[in-house]
């Protein structure tokens, strides 16, 4: 069995964005020369998600305003946590979104449903930050 891992990092403008990096993840993928295996990619850091969906702007866009309604930014004394950082939300979120992503790999692609994608997720950006792709398979 071969095993490949490989760190991409992401240094957003906003506090918050949604990157699409399957592309990133595929040409990890072809680096690997994996054919029959399984894929994970996960952030490492506790502001920030790698999750699956279709990469429709409108879809992206309902995901900021329903993770704002159920975490809001503001007030910051709204939350325990804030008080050395003020991002007590972005931990939130990061629940909400999920840490991680596992995908099958088939005959060298990312065995995905027609519309999934494989998204990063920023919640308390502005900074560089990383994300893992590890590889197990022949």
């Amino acid at each position: 069995m071969k095993s490949y891992r490989k760190e991409l990092t992401f240094n957003t403008r906003t506090r918050r964005a949604f990157i699409n990096i399957t592309p990133e993840v595929k040409r990890c993928l072809a680096e690997s020369g994996i054919q029959e295996g399984l894929l994970l990619c996960n952030p490492m850091h506790i502001t920030a998600s790698v999750f699956i969906n279709d990469d429709e702007s409108g879809l992206l866009s309902d995901f900021e305003v329903f993770l704002e309604k159920l975490a809001p930014e503001k007030p910051y004394e709204q939350y325990r946590h804030n008080g050395y950082e003020d991002n007590a939300d972005a931990h939130l979120k990061r629940s909400v979104m999920g840490r991680e992503v596992v995908v099958a790999i088939t005959k060298g692609q990312l065995d995905f449903g027609t519309w999934e994608q494989i998204f990063y997720g920023e919640f308390d950006g502005k900074r560089p930050k990383r994300v893992l792709v590890k590889i197990i398979g022949e």
